[in-house]
């Protein structure tokens, strides 16, 4: 088997993992780590050969503006503390203990190695949190807070990571630099994602193709982490920024067609990359049982000892983390999501895995120093760090829905109908007065003014069921049947001209441009 038939397989496993996790109630993720252990052992099977500096470059841009699209400015800005306490003061705090622990118990292992030990093994995983978490049914709000953690804490870790490197492979450190540089990174990070949004957001409006505006939005996240770190600025920042702003505002809401398309293709992309990303993750294993031959019980003894302190630094901060945020809510009573349980909390701490980003970081620490001898116990960082992501990734992954199962956290379906009903009467409410309006311009006939009326009132109650009394919901649901028999044997009607269509395809003298450009708009048709 050479490379680019284990990248198929990979491919082909993020595709078939999908299905066989919904049905055995895994998370894929983990199952494609499991396949990646799997391929790792087998003989046959090559050694993955992609350059580390490579790794985020390839495969963070699109798996974060795919995890992006599914939040919002405003709901980062509402949950600002709770990120802040996870993503920044977190990643800080365990960045310092499993560097403190690492120097004690790794013979002759340098403080700016164990710190750069410390910060790829810090940040748990955004893709990770984000595939595991929306699987499981979790609250919204607990889904936010992973989501917004594993968003941010990668550019904490990462700018950690890299002043951790420099120190130990230029013998030197400065404070006051490396404060510097974590500024100076954000600032430029920030500044590349704003341009670089504004600039696709005019872009998308001169393109006006739906084809060539989503083949744009995947070219933007891979520009804006390499213009970003070409700047010396975070690349996760970036890409991040320039998600949020065109979130924010290149949505049309007329624009149906790139609306569907879009989400569908991004649906595509983020469950082959994901699935790539774990599986790469499991093949790791050829490198950490090269690394550990001969050594297996002293290797494997300082792995768990760091494992512990990932894990229990993380509850141990979560615990007064929560509290804290807690009693800030309540005295402002601002609108941000916070868990309301000591249950939702231990979920929380459970769901902090580590992934991709981690195994990047590690494979990219230097080989040699500036003096030009080999990097400070490279070989430990590595595999520590495999043990860490392995650790965290299968155990914690496989055991989280039992977890959630058992401590019985569920979304909480009630506010959730609640939002639904409120923005289906909103956008009832605002179907009938463009119908006044329109009223008033044109000179409508009584039967197509009620008519409308009706199917203004249509649109709330498709939306939520409760938005309409009982006699306009028996009505209702009384047209909905007779609409449901015309749409059916309507697209019997479709189906047949679209078989018509197909079949004209294979005839002498057929032009398949003219058949297919006829077909798109049966099926344009019929998607309407």
């Amino acid at each position: 088997m050479d490379q680019l038939a284990l990248l198929f397989v990979l491919l082909l496993g993020a595709v078939v993992s999908v299905p066989v996790g919904d049905r055995l109630g895994l998370p894929a993720p983990v199952l494609m780590t499991l396949l990646g252990i799997v391929l790792a052992v087998l003989d046959f099977v090559p050694n993955v050969e992609i350059p580390p500096e490579l790794i985020l470059p390839l495969l963070l841009p699109p798996l974060l503006y795919a995890a992006v699209r599914r939040t919002s400015w405003r709901q980062f800005t509402a949950n600002l503390r709770p990120i802040l306490l996870l993503a920044v003061a977190l990643v800080f705090v365990t960045t310092v203990c499993v560097a403190a622990v690492a120097h004690a118990i790794v013979p002759g292992l340098p403080i700016a190695a164990a710190v750069a030990l410390g910060a790829l093994v810090a940040p748990p995983d955004p893709v990770a949190a984000t595939a595991v978490a929306g699987q499981l049914g979790l609250p919204r709000r607990l889904v936010s807070i992973l989501e917004g953690e594993g968003l941010f804490n990668d550019v904490t870790a990462i700018v950690l990571y890299h002043v951790a490197i420099a120190a130990a492979v230029s013998g030197s450190f400065s404070p006051w630099r490396a404060g510097l540089d974590l500024v100076l990174s954000a600032v430029v990070a920030v500044a590349v994602g704003v341009a670089l949004g504004w600039g696709a957001n005019r872009l998308l409006d001169v393109l006006g193709d739906t084809t060539l505006q989503i083949g744009l939005t995947l070219l933007v996240p891979y520009a804006s982490y390499v213009l970003a770190e070409e700047f010396h600025g975070s690349g996760v920042l970036a890409v991040l920024t320039t998600a949020l702003f065109l979130a924010e505002y290149a949505t049309d809401p007329d624009d149906v067609l790139t609306r569907l398309a879009g989400h569908t293709f991004w649906e595509i992309i983020d469950t082959l990359v994901t699935g790539v990303a774990f599986g790469l993750i499991g093949l790791e294993l050829h490198n950490a049982i090269r690394t550990a031959s001969g050594r297996w019980g002293e290797m494997l003894g300082w792995a768990a000892v760091i494992v512990a302190v990932v894990v229990v630094v993380r509850l141990l901060w979560l615990l007064p983390a929560t509290w804290l945020t807690k009693r800030l809510h309540a005295r402002r009573d601002h609108d941000e999501d916070i868990p309301t349980s000591w249950r939702e909390t231990v979920v929380m701490w459970w769901a902090g895995m580590r992934g991709v980003a981690s195994v990047a970081l590690a494979l990219a620490v230097p080989l040699k120093t500036e003096a030009g001898g080999p990097f400070p116990d490279r070989d430990e960082i590595v595999f520590i760090a495999f043990g860490v992501i392995m650790a965290t990734l299968v155990l914690q992954g496989l055991t989280l829905p039992w977890l959630v199962k058992r401590l019985d956290v569920r979304s909480d379906t009630d506010r959730e109908k609640a939002f639904e009903k409120e923005l289906a009467v909103r956008a009832a409410k605002a179907a009938k007065r463009r119908l006044r309006e329109i009223e008033a311009e044109e000179d409508l006939p009584e039967e197509l003014s009620e008519q409308m009326l009706r199917r203004a009132f249509d649109i709330g109650v498709r939306i939520s069921p409760d938005v309409g009394e009982d006699e306009r919901r028996e009505a209702h649901e009384a047209r909905v049947r007779r609409l449901k028999r015309v749409r059916r044997i309507q697209g019997e009607m479709l189906s047949a001209a679209r078989h018509e269509v197909v079949a004209a395809r294979s005839e002498p003298g057929a032009d398949p441009e003219i058949v297919d450009r006829v077909l798109r708009h049966l099926d344009v048709r019929s998607l309407r």
